[in-house]
Formats: structure tokens, sequence, C-alpha cells
């Protein structure tokens, strides 16, 4: 790197966890959160005030990190799903690397290993989750690992790895979790976008149903799902 710094960059920082947390870790890098949502980037921004090696640019990654690096490691945390054209976004995220560059990404596996989507669909449905036909943005674009590696390959990344990792998603906690939980789920995943285009009269009916599936998994004073994800590594060499 010639004496420059380390240069992180964090596709879909949200409100900035990773991209603090990479901070934290090397005071001496320079971290770059990237993320759509303004509203999110504002709260990172708040979170960070304190810390002087951290920025915050809104806007597509694919269009916001060739510009704005380049990136000695390409960190996100579940938020490499939703390009429209996965080959062309992953290709996007290179040009924004520098040579010999990391990139470092967890997605989720397939929706039946992660309780908090299948339960929670085929309740407010009746029905299991419907099965996907192609690829389509979503939570579980990238669950497939043949073709994950393929559009990595595609993208010119090199040696692939991707880790099988298991973990606990914590939906809701605090005094009443299984409140918390549904508030959560009608602002974010499947649940969300399933109320959003149900009628006004069976929404309450499925806020019951979500509701009764948060409640199997109360463990204590919190909502704790078992949930499956990919953690991916490659290079740009």
């Amino acid at each position: 790197m010639g004496g420059r710094a380390l240069s992180v960059g964090d596709v879909g920082c949200g409100a900035g966890a990773t991209s603090i947390a990479a901070a934290h870790t090397n005071p001496a890098a320079q971290v770059t959160g990237m993320d759509l949502s303004r509203a999110l980037l504002a709260i990172a921004a708040d979170r960070a005030a304190d810390l002087p090696n951290v920025r915050f640019f809104p806007g597509p990654a694919e269009q916001v990190l060739p510009t704005v690096g380049p990136f000695d490691l390409i960190v996100s945390r579940h938020g490499v799903m939703f390009f429209p054209d996965p080959v062309a976004g992953l290709s996007a995220l290179r040009a924004g690397a520098a040579s010999g560059a990391s990139l470092i990404f967890s997605c989720f596996r397939a929706s039946a290993l992660n309780a908090w989507s299948a339960e929670m669909v085929a309740a407010m449905l009746d029905a299991p989750p419907p099965a996907a036909e192609g690829y389509a943005p979503g939570p579980f674009a990238f669950a497939d690992e043949p073709f994950v590696r393929s559009v990595l390959d595609q993208a010119g990344w090199s040696k692939p790895v991707g880790q099988a990792v298991d973990f606990t998603y914590r939906a809701g906690e605090g005094d009443d979790p299984i409140a918390d939980a549904v508030a959560f789920f009608t602002r974010i995943g499947p649940a969300a976008r399933i109320l959003r285009d149900a009628p006004r009269e069976r929404r309450a009916i499925m806020l019951d149903r979500v509701a009764n599936v948060c409640a199997r998994y109360v463990r204590g004073n919190a909502v704790d799902f078992p949930a499956a994800a990919w953690l991916w590594s490659a290079e740009n060499s």
C-alpha cells in the first residue's frame, strides 16, 4: 500500500454497526460505509461522530464504491443479495478494489434453514414459502453455493471460499420481547413485504400469527430464531 492507510469499504452499511466495529478494530484504517437509506446513514453518522476514521456515502454501492476507492478490504453484512444484476454488482465492487484486496461478505443460506423467514411466511400465507425460480434480488438470492461461486468467478474475483455458519437471529428483546419482535418484522424481511401487500382486513390476523411464531422462540427476555448463513471470502488478484 506504499504507506497508505488501510482502506475498508462497507457495502450496505445500514446504521453503521459493521463500519464502526471496523474503525474501532483498526484506528489507523479509513472506513467508508455505503447504503441506499439516507435515514439509516444519518443514524450511522451520529453513532460514529467521535470516530475520525469513518465516513458515509449514500447511493448504490456499485456506483459509489468505484468512485471513492480503491479499497484494500470490502466487507458486507447481508448487503450483497440485492443487486439487480449480481455479476455487474460484484464486478463494480472489484472495480473499486485495490490490487490484492479481499472481499468478505455474509448472506443467508436457504429459507428453510432460517425459521424467522420460513415459519413466518408459512404461518401468514397458510402455506410454505413458494420456491424461487431463477435469480431475484432478496434475502435468499445468494443462498445457493454454486451460484455464488459462479457469480464471483464471472465478476473476476479469485479464490472464493464459502463457509456455512449457524447463528442466532435475535428479533426482539426487553420487557416485552414478542411485541419488540413483531414491530421488527413489520419493518423488515419477508413478513413486512407480505403485510404491505395484504388486504387491510387481513393484517390484524397476520400480525397475530407473527406474534404466535415469535412466542415459540422466546428465550428469557429475547426472541431468538435459529438461522443459517454463508460467510464468503474472495480476492482481487
